[in-house]
């Protein structure tokens, strides 16, 4: 039953639904007012990143965030966009990823926690 209410809780609790779109859109707002190269590569970093969030997505909003704020500072210090994100662009979505719920990042974490259950590894090893 708690996984039934954790889903409605999740998917349609409509007020923190209608302010996570609101902080979004002023999110995007903030994007549009980057330089050209900036808005490109966060659109690109932003769109590879959403194909690997869990859940809602909106764990990926504090990231985002982050990246916009990244994006600002190397903006106003007249830093190519490369320079910020380094060559490797998607090694470096990949470092911020790493701190997001992900679907493969959970699917790892439960194939291995049902594995040690299985097996006893881990406890008091």
């Amino acid at each position: 039953m708690s996984g039934l209410l954790e889903f409605f809780n999740e998917y349609f609790n409509f007020r923190r639904i209608a302010r996570e779109k609101r902080e979004y859109r002023q999110k995007q707002a903030q994007v549009n007012a980057l330089p050209e190269d900036y808005r490109y590569v966060y659109h690109k970093i932003q769109h590879y990143m959403w194909g690997h969030a869990g859940g809602s997505g909106m764990d990926m909003m504090p990231i985002l965030s982050d990246l916009i704020e990244l994006f600002e500072t190397g903006a106003a210090e007249g830093k190519p966009v490369l320079d910020v994100t380094g060559e490797d662009v998607a090694g470096f979505c990949d470092e911020l990823l790493r701190n997001a719920r992900t679907w493969t990042g959970g699917r790892r974490e439960a194939l291995n926690n049902d594995i040690m259950r299985k097996f006893g590894k881990g406890k008091g090893e």
